[in-house]
Formats: structure tokens, C-alpha cells, sequence
């Protein structure tokens, strides 16, 4: 079997697949010319989407294709054939995605960022932090991460609700409601965590009219992607006390723009798109078993419904 890796890290991938499948012939380089060359007769590719966008575009047709991330964005691009089988990067993001949640809900609750201005200012700033016993979250987008965020926060004795595309009922949520049941619950929580994929049916969800609807305390957290918030309206209820903060990790245009709004907006945190880094050592483990599976006509984990956009 041919595998192509078309990775930034396309070093790191290539040794760790050579050590874990020494059977495979595989095909990388850093080299953009070279690349497509070797895509032309390789029936199974591993990488980034925005460099497998880009063979893509130049004609070439895997038989399956490997996300090393979660969004598939780039692949998703009006004229690009979707007449392959795609699997997205499931099962490796939830504990460091987790971490990232918990780090800004306790940085929130122990006022981290305040402290820090107060010893900039050389204040003696010995006010009582808050504790997350108690405190209510809801998971926007309650499937693969959101479940694995939700693990991870009841232990620190968090009411975890969640939003997915229909109602159920599933451990450890108080609640699955559906996305119609998305007014009610921003209103009755103090954290609202974003994890929805970039989909038709999620753009400009986070606008004026739902934040106007938020808890003046609450903090909102966007880890999913830039094109479900209306920039200007965050902004906005922001000034205007809608909601106590944000943590904006994804944006509409990533680096932003010198000039954006989110620079300077009052109780808002930039975090670059670090929340969750793929681990390549994760991601190898992951491609082994679907690559087996691909093998034995078996089902493929994280396998994308082109329909869906996920």
C-alpha cells in the first residue's frame, strides 16, 4: 500500500508511520512540485486539509483521504471533487481540548488576568476568587470533543449541559437539548462553549439577538470556528454587559487582522487557534486503525458525510 503524507510535520509523520507500519511505501515531502508528482498514482493520502485541498485541485483523486484535523474546512471548497472517502480527526482532541476549557473557566472563576493588571499597577489585590463547584456549562455541539469536555468538567463539580443536532439523553449532561433549545439554555448558564463545526446551519449563530440573551456574568468561549460569531455583535454585547467575557480562539480570518475589533474589545482573550494542536504520535495511532479497517471493507472512524459537511 501507498500512502502519501502531505503535512507541515511531514518529517515527524514519516517516521512514526515507518516504525508502526513498516510494510507501507510512503511517499513525502516538503517539496510542493514533488508532492503532486508522487499524488498522482497513490490511492491513500494523510494530512492537513489545505495541502490536500491543493492536490485536489490540480486533478488528483485519492481513494480515501486522511484529515489530520477535526475541521475539513478547506476541503469543503465550492468545485473540488468529493468523490473519495474522507475521515477527519476523531478520538485525539478531547483531554487537551478539555485542558484548554478548564484553563480560562479557572483563569475566569480566580480572575487571573485582573491579578495580573493589579500587579502591573502595583495594587495589593487580595479579593476572594470563585470556585467552579456549582457553575453551569453548556457544550455547544455535543459530539466526539464535546463529550470528552464534558468528562473532564464534572469532576470539578461543573452541571454540564449540552446542545446537539436533536435532543437525547447522555451521560454525563444534565440536558441534550436541540438547536431549537439554544435561546433558553445560553440564559441559564455561566459557560457557553462553542464547539459546532463550520457548517451552513451554523454561520452567525452567536448574533446580537442570542447574545442579548446571555447571563450579564457569563463567559462565552468560542473553540469551534470563526464563522459562527458575528464579530461586531460580540464586540457589542461585550460593551454593552450582555455577558461578562469572551475567549475567542478561532476566527473568521486567521492571523486576524491588524485592524479587527477583537484587539481591543473590553473582557475579550485572543488565543491564537491553540486550543487543541493534533498530536502526531495520536494522529499516527489513529491513521493505523482506520488504514486497517480501510483494508478489510470495514467502517472508517470519524468518516465525513460530504451532506453534513462533517
Amino acid at each position: 500500500m501507498r500512502v502519501l503524507i502531505a503535512e507541515h510535520d511531514y518529517p515527524v509523520y514519516t517516521q512514526l508511520l515507518r516504525k508502526a507500519a513498516p510494510e507501507l511505501e510512503i511517499l513525502s515531502t516538503g517539496d510542493s512540485a514533488e508532492l503532486s508528482r508522487f499524488a498522482t498514482d497513490c490511492p491513500v493520502w494523510l494530512g492537513q486539509p489545505d495541502l490536500l485541498a491543493n492536490l485536489l485541485r490540480q486533478g488528483h483523486k485519492p481513494a480515501w483521504m486522511q484529515s489530520t484535523w477535526a475541521g475539513i474546512t478547506p476541503l469543503l471548497a465550492e468545485g473540488l471533487t468529493r468523490n473519495y472517502r474522507l475521515t477527519r480527526a476523531v478520538g485525539i482532541f478531547g483531554q487537551v481540548m478539555a485542558e484548554f476549557v478548564l484553563t480560562y473557566m479557572l483563569g475566569h472563576e480566580r480572575e487571573v488576568l485582573a491579578r495580573l493588571v493589579s500587579q502591573v499597577e502595583r495594587k495589593w489585590d487580595n479579593r476572594s476568587g470563585q470556585s467552579l463547584a456549582g457553575r453551569k456549562a453548556l457544550i455547544v455541539g455535543a459530539g466526539d470533543i464535546g463529550v470528552s469536555v464534558a468528562q473532564f468538567l464534572v469532576p470539578f463539580g461543573v452541571q454540564v449541559y449540552g446542545i446537539a443536532s436533536s435532543a437525547r439523553t447522555q451521560t454525563p449532561f444534565v440536558e441534550v437539548g436541540a438547536m431549537e433549545d439554544l435561546d433558553r439554555l445560553v440564559g441559564e448558564v455561566d459557560y457557553v462553549i462553542n464547539l459546532l463545526p463550520n457548517t451552513p446551519q451554523t454561520h452567525d449563530l452567536y448574533d446580537a439577538k442570542l447574545f442579548a440573551k446571555f447571563k450579564p456574568t457569563g463567559l462565552f468561549m468560542n473553540v469551534g470556528r470563526g464563522t459562527s460569531v458575528v464579530d461586531a455583535d460580540l464586540v457589542e454585547a461585550l460593551k454593552e454587559g450582555h455577558l461578562a467575557g469572551a475567549v475567542i480562539d478561532v476566527c473568521r480570518q486567521e492571523p486576524l487582522p491588524q485592524r479587527h475589533p477583537f484587539w481591543t474589545a473590553w473582557g475579550l482573550l485572543l488565543t491564537g487557534h491553540s486550543s487543541a494542536p493534533t498530536s502526531p504520535v495520536a494522529m499516527v495511532g489513529l491513521f493505523v486503525e482506520n488504514l486497517k479497517a480501510y483494508e478489510a471493507g470495514e467502517l472508517l472512524r470519524g468518516e465525513v458525510d460530504f451532506s453534513r459537511g462533517y
